[in-house]
């Protein structure tokens, strides 16, 4: 017997007639009467003997009985699940994202994900590059949010926007800068580089090389932010992505502005899953806020 015999059978011997638990399941009469013969033929023996306009369960229906009902309730259980994953709820959704992202963009994603989803639940966490294939290994987070996925490894993607390096400086140190900056421009001021902080820091220093330009270099930072506070506490100047920028801008950092690069250094920023494991419908559904949050949506 396959499920939608086991799903007539159950409602044929609760409901006492075909026409009953046609009416229970919302199907028409002789799809009942069809499932239910075809169900008799491959057990090789009767189900219900047909007395009076009624079907009376026999000795060996009611012996069956019991473990299809048993069955009927786990797929119940598992409709309902489906149901409240689809509504989200009591759902956790568990989140891995690089720290740059974690300052707005992540924040403001779940904001906007929570005004319209109130019942879902975060587990956030913020992960330098390095970890992020650990965390979904270890099954401490479902999805991570990066910018670049890492190679060689079984791994699917969702692609959820763009980014771009921008100068982040204290203003009384580089006053009237125009809106778009040339890496040159930095040259003999402090600078904090992020040669070692991922994918960002590489993107940088490929195109320095390709510039043939040395800055002074005063600190090296492996996140964002740290670069970001040492801008505002005056050690010099950086370049980092807009996401950190505009977090830090956002922060009520005075006397701080950013500058896009010119020409534009930009990357993309993906989420990342196991192949076994790609992302819920509900999963989907917020990834689609982090992107319109990404782009400026």
């Amino acid at each position: 017997m396959n499920l939608r015999h086991i799903e007539i059978f159950h409602a044929v011997y609760v409901n006492g007639s075909v026409s009953a638990a046609a009416r229970a399941l919302n199907v028409s009469q002789p799809s009942v009467s069809k499932t239910l013969r075809h169900a008799e033929t491959l057990l090789g023996f009767e189900l219900f003997q047909r007395t009076g306009g009624r079907l009376v369960p026999t000795e060996d229906a009611h012996a069956l009985f019991s473990g299809v009902a048993e069955i009927q309730d786990r797929v119940r259980a598992l409709r309902e699940a489906g149901r409240n994953l689809r509504a989200g709820a009591g759902a956790t959704l568990r989140i891995s994202a690089l720290p740059s992202l974690g300052l707005g963009v992540i924040p403001q994603a779940v904001a906007r994900f929570l005004a319209k989803r109130p019942e879902v639940r975060f587990d956030l966490q913020t992960v330098h590059h390095d970890d992020l294939l650990r965390k979904l290994y270890e099954r401490e987070a479902d999805i991570a949010i990066a910018n670049e996925v890492p190679r060689g490894a079984p791994l699917g993607q969702t692609w959820l926007g763009e980014g771009e390096l921008v100068v982040l400086h204290r203003e009384a140190d580089l006053p009237d800068l125009p809106a778009r900056v040339e890496l040159a421009r930095l040259a003999g001021h402090p600078f904090i580089t992020l040669a070692a902080s991922g994918p960002i820091g590489r993107l940088f220093t490929d195109e320095l090389e390709r510039l043939g330009l040395e800055l002074d270099e005063v600190a090296s930072a492996r996140t964002f932010y740290i670069a970001a506070a040492l801008v505002r506490a005056g050690v010099g100047v950086t370049v980092v992505d807009n996401f950190t920028a505009d977090a830090t801008l956002a922060s009520g950092a005075e006397g701080l502005a950013m500058r896009s690069l010119k020409p534009p250094l930009t990357f993309d920023v993906h989420a990342i899953h196991l192949l076994d494991r790609p992302p819920s419908a509900l999963a989907a559904e917020f990834l689609a806020v982090v992107g319109d949050v990404i782009e400026g949506r």
